[in-house]
């Protein structure tokens, strides 16, 4: 199968590379430094199981995209559209798009401008680009899908490549699922410049994410978003699985770049505002992620 990741960050490079590891045409698409290494050395994929460099084609160049039977859509939620934009041209009915972004809107906006039909995935991992062409692998690594006609070919698929796969009638509850352990870690995790086993042992920490997540709860209930499981309780696992992990927040601070926080803790303070529904805990931390950036 031909597979195009378009972005290739940590958590592009990651299933990127597992894919090209199991015998698949993948081609990443990518920032032209780490575009330069992969063209020379490969992709050096450090994981908790495996160290190798992992032969892939590398481009720059969104035209990569022609031809693919699969699409990893991998960008920044900022750059979702410009995504969408420079990818329309490339792509025929027939490929599949799957967005594996923050965020719970992003295959919406991608759908809006391909012409293609596009599937959002909910991605539990954390990764890191230690380098040009250097994926870090830090734990955990599962995926949420909805159902589809590709259901079971694509869960046979990532299964080749180590990656389990889980589908569920309900993407979008699992997509805010995952939108509120974002953002009850990674504003925190960015101000701080913590890991998450080290960020929830702070005073008054474990007071502050209660509140974070009993405002995103109430903000899904008004959207009429079933949220399943126990989010407290997958918002302490988090800890516990990926006790080292930065947040891609506090990454992108870090390197001083533009961070996701708009479609994080923003989009709730947003559509709170929306609904009539005050959250305070949430509009502090995106206005202070926000100042950070402005430095």
């Amino acid at each position: 199968m031909k597979i195009v990741v378009m972005g290739a960050g940590a958590v592009g490079c990651y299933y990127g590379g597992l894919l090209a590891r199991a015998g698949h045409a993948v081609t990443l698409v990518g920032r032209p430094q780490h575009v330069e290494a992969m063209r020379r050395d490969g992709l050096f994929m450090e994981t908790q199981s495996f160290q190798a460099h992992v032969p892939v084609q590398a481009s720059s160049e969104a035209s990569a995209v022609e031809g693919a039977h699969l699409v990893l859509c991998c960008v920044k939620s900022t750059d979702t559209e410009g995504a969408g934009t420079s990818m329309a041209p490339y792509l025929g009915a027939d490929t599949l798009v799957l967005s594996l972004q923050n965020g719970v809107d992003n295959a919406e906006r991608l759908q809006a401008l391909l012409p293609c039909t596009v599937a959002p995935a909910v991605v539990y991992v954390a990764t890191e680009m230690a380098g040009p062409g250097h994926v870090r692998h830090h734990g955990r690594g599962e995926l949420v899908l909805g159902p589809s006609a590709a259901s079971q070919k694509l869960v046979d698929l990532f299964a080749e490549a180590g990656v389990p796969v889980q589908i569920s009638d309900n993407v979008v509850g699992a997509l805010w699922a995952k939108l509120i352990l974002n953002c009850a870690y990674n504003a925190l995790s960015a101000i701080t410049q913590l890991p998450y086993g080290q960020l929830v042992q702070g005073e008054g920490v474990e007071a502050v994410m209660r509140d974070v997540v009993q405002e995103c709860l109430a903000v899904a209930q008004a959207e009429g978003v079933v949220v399943p499981g126990d989010l407290w309780e997958a918002v302490q696992r988090i800890a516990r699985t990926m006790p080292a992990q930065l947040s891609s927040t506090a990454q992108d601070l870090a390197r001083h770049k533009r961070s996701e926080i708009d479609y994080l803790n923003g989009h709730i303070v947003r559509r709170g505002a929306a609904r009539g529904i005050p959250t305070p805990v949430n509009r502090v931390l995106h206005a202070l992620v926000r100042l950070l950036e402005s430095r």
